[in-house]
């Protein structure tokens, strides 16, 4: 054995000893005895020997055994405790924890589902402030460098003697802000188009041969028996124009207000004879509001083209079928104005938060309203109007539902308006050829009248001409 090799071991014996003597004192302090009456006691590994001498108490080397056993019983019952103690008291608070999370998800979810069942039942700001951001995240209004002069009423709409009337309190103004135009068709194909188009303006006889030749057209079939029907006629705001029987809107009699699926619109098919790009339809009267908005709701319609004023020359063209302020009902459709955006003197736009009460649904709808275009008339600038419609595209883009277009009769501005948007999406999605007057043709044989009046076709090819050399401008060279 070395010296560090002796030295370690003596240390060790050392220890062991030192810890049994105090395990012997132990034993006696809870024996009450004297220690004196040990003797002879060595270490030997991990036990302990020693010797009794003869006391009074009559203490024998059991006794001194059992106190040890029991000492040390005592200890493990202890530790034992003190173990499942702290086991209980972790389990205890895991519980704990997760009563709580599960409280607060609980109570989240349940302040969630009463938000939005509020959203759905009230009328004031709290209603409508969570809609009225998402109407503007979607519209993308640009917030113009210098605001112009607040506008203090919509008097435009109802021109020629009509009623002024203020904005809503959710209006807004805004300053004129062109959209970009944007197409995929190339230089080539942009140059024929507008060459085409010049020289039909150009060229009067010919435009005129065929206009009279548009309106020789018939559609066949072209039977109108269900909308000239008893009950019905007094939901046409004219006879003249009357949706066909073979393609017409037909409502949900049992959610329908008069037990009827009549109104008097027409579903309006683009290159897809499934699904109708548009809905072409008279402006609301007093006695059919329910039955739009029912419409509306039942074809999933998201944006609604309005092409007319409330009023012209005291005459009625439209019923205001939605509120100034706050929410009206009609029939189960609950329709609760959100925002009132004026863009300029020509256009504004309304978002609307449309509710099924009998469902509970709800969803948004957009309304862009052009004021100044009169009845059997055309706007004055073309640039106007192409510019509402790039609005109202940018808004609808990427849905498929069909956009919803009126006037007063649903077929001399709106059938303008939807040839001019026809025509474009074609040419946006890569046509080579255009023929607007084949075009109308197809048209009509939707819907009757579409396009009344020679000013009104030559309108169009004025703004699909002026459409395209935008685009041609906005091209790379």
């Amino acid at each position: 054995m070395t010296v560090g090799e002796g030295t370690q071991g003596r240390k060790t014996m050392l220890y062991r000893h030192v810890k049994n003597v105090f395990l012997v004192d132990h034993v006696w302090s809870v024996s009450s005895h004297c220690v004196c009456v040990f003797f002879f006691y060595r270490v030997v590994g991990p036990a302990v020997t020693f010797r009794v001498r003869p006391n009074t108490q009559n203490v024998s080397t059991a006794d001194v055994a059992n106190i040890a056993g029991r000492s040390e019983l005592t200890a493990e019952s202890t530790k034992f405790l003190i173990l499942t103690v702290v086991s209980i008291l972790c389990i205890v608070a895991v519980l704990l924890a997760s009563i709580v999370v599960y409280c607060l998800r609980h109570h989240s979810h349940h302040k969630l589902k009463e938000k939005l069942t509020n959203l759905g039942t009230d009328t004031g700001s709290d209603a409508t402030s969570t809609y009225q951001e998402l109407c503007r995240q979607r519209m993308s209004v640009k917030q113009p460098a210098e605001r112009p002069e607040p506008m203090h009423s919509v008097a435009p709409q109802f021109g020629d003697g009509g009623p002024i009337v203020s904005p809503s309190a959710r209006s807004s103004t805004s300053s004129w802000s062109e959209e970009p135009v944007h197409s995929n068709m190339d230089i080539s194909t942009g140059h024929m188009i507008l060459l085409y188009m010049e020289d039909h303006l150009k060229n009067q006889n010919r435009l005129e041969k065929e206009w009279e030749a548009l309106c020789a057209y018939q559609a066949e079939p072209n039977a109108s028996t269900t909308g000239l029907g008893a009950g019905n006629t007094k939901k046409n705001r004219s006879n003249a124009v009357v949706a066909y029987d073979h393609s017409r809107i037909t409502l949900k009699v049992e959610n329908s207000q008069g037990s009827s699926d009549y109104i008097n619109a027409s579903p309006i098919m683009d290159h897809d004879p499934r699904n109708p790009a548009y809905i072409a339809t008279q402006g609301p009267l007093p006695s059919t509001v329910s039955d739009f908005w029912q419409m509306v709701w039942e074809n999933g319609c998201v944006v609604i083209v309005m092409l007319t004023p409330l009023t012209e020359s005291g005459v009625k063209q439209c019923y205001h079928y939605w509120p100034d302020e706050g929410s009206n009902l009609y029939h189960i459709y609950e329709v609760n104005l959100v925002s009132e955006h004026i863009w300029c003197d020509d256009f504004l736009v309304r978002s609307f938060y449309l509710k099924n009460m009998q469902t509970n649904e709800t969803r948004t709808v957009t309304q862009f309203h052009f004021l100044t275009w009169l009845n059997q008339n055309v706007p004055e600038s073309s640039r106007t109007l192409l510019d509402f419609r790039r609005k109202v595209n940018k808004c609808y883009r990427g849905r498929s539902c069909p956009i919803i277009v009126h006037c007063s009769d649903g077929a001399g501005r709106s059938g303008t308006y939807i040839l001019i948007d026809m025509v474009l999406n074609k040419m946006a999605k890569g046509a080579k050829e255009i023929d607007i007057a084949a075009t109308l043709e197809h048209l009509r044989d939707q819907r009757p009248a579409m396009v009344q009046t020679k000013e009104q076709f030559e309108f169009a090819l004025t703004a699909v001409a002026e459409e395209v050399n935008a685009i041609l401008k906005a091209l790379p060279q």
